[in-house]
């Protein structure tokens, strides 16, 4: 057939039939080889909320968030403080197991489509190794309360000068914990639930308090709210105010940018 061209031509129109095969080999291709990649998370209805998980901190202890959970009750929301293993000492990947089967538990009970998850300390560490391990599917919003996301030099105290009173848990929330690098080095809040943190720059628990700060979600430090706030790290599942911010952003809608604008309403609850 292309005997009867010129050399020049027939290279020509062999170089044009090259092009032509590999954008066909692309075409079935590619769709191929990206066919099984994770796709991005399914992000949940902002405007319909649902029951409302709440994490305790290092010691497992619910009794501080049972305030917190009352409240939100009466406020109308299902709130359910999660048991954590192990009195929430152990390792947090456990604790991250434990509110996995109960949002599964929720989601059945109510026949929600999401759940909202609060975090208390190292509670909002759990909640977001949970996302990370599937969770993203099932969570409208995750909030954060004087949690360590970057560890506490509390914590490095700890192993240094008392490592037998320094259990997994309180290994993992180091500075330089192999849990936390990990769970920090791609995206700290992954698509799928909107995210807000909220901490006090009063915190000698999570120290420095800064961080409690989290990279995409919404900053809220008390103080950005009632700048003469002096709550501390252990007052904030039972301040009136920080009580406040919790129901104003796990509200309907988007998370919602408090200012001092807001700090008496909030007060008063």
């Amino acid at each position: 057939m292309l005997a009867g061209f010129s050399p020049a031509r027939r290279r020509l129109l062999l170089a044009l039939l090259g092009v032509v095969v590999v954008a066909v080999v692309l075409a079935v291709a590619v769709p191929l080889l990206t066919r099984d990649d994770p796709r991005p998370a399914h992000a949940a209805d902002q405007s319909t909320p649902g029951p409302v998980l709440l994490v305790p901190g290092y010691g497992g202890s619910g009794v501080a968030l049972s305030s917190l959970a009352d409240r939100l009750t009466a406020a109308g929301r299902d709130a359910t403080v999660v048991a954590v293993p192990g009195g929430g000492t152990g390792d947090l990947r456990a604790s991250a197991a434990a509110l996995d089967a109960a949002v599964d538990e929720a989601l059945a009970r109510t026949g929600a489509e999401s759940v909202d998850v609060v975090g208390y300390s190292a509670g909002g560490v759990v909640a977001r190794l949970w996302v990370a391990d599937g969770g993203a599917d099932r969570a409208r919003r995750v909030v954060t309360l004087g949690s360590p996301h970057h560890g506490t030099t509390v914590a490095d105290l700890a192993i240094s000068y008392a490592p037998a009173e320094c259990p997994e848990g309180c290994r993992q929330l180091t500075t330089d914990s192999d849990l936390l690098a990990e769970l920090n080095a791609g995206d700290e809040t992954p698509e799928g639930p909107t995210w807000v943190s909220i901490w006090t720059t009063a915190d000698s628990t999570v120290t420095p308090p800064e961080s409690a700060a989290l990279a995409g979600a919404l900053e809220l430090p008390v103080q950005s709210v009632c700048a003469d706030s002096a709550v501390t790290h252990g007052q904030l599942p039972t301040d009136p105010l920080v009580q406040g911010m919790v129901l104003a952003e796990l509200a309907p809608g988007d998370p919602v940018p408090l200012t001092s604008a807001d700090c008496t309403r909030l007060r008063r609850g």
